[in-house]
């Protein structure tokens, strides 16, 4: 599934987008993305996408480069 274009879409469009693709799976064996948000909220993550500030790509880039 592809993200909805900023330019092409609503805030609540894309802050349903983010939730659907980040739902826990409940298989944490599997799936990975607890590990990728590291605990945090992916609506707080994901907050310049949701408001129209930078693309989904940009974001998720950024949460897989970040070092802790």
């Amino acid at each position: 599934m592809t993200p909805p274009l900023i330019e092409q879409s609503t805030p609540e469009e894309r802050r349903a987008y983010v939730l659907d693709a980040w739902k826990c799976l409940h298989n944490c064996e599997l799936c990975g993305k607890c590990h990728v948000l590291k605990g945090q909220d992916v609506e707080i993550l994901y907050a310049d996408y949701i408001e129209g500030r930078r693309s989904y790509m940009e974001v998720t880039l950024d949460i897989r480069n970040r070092s802790y």
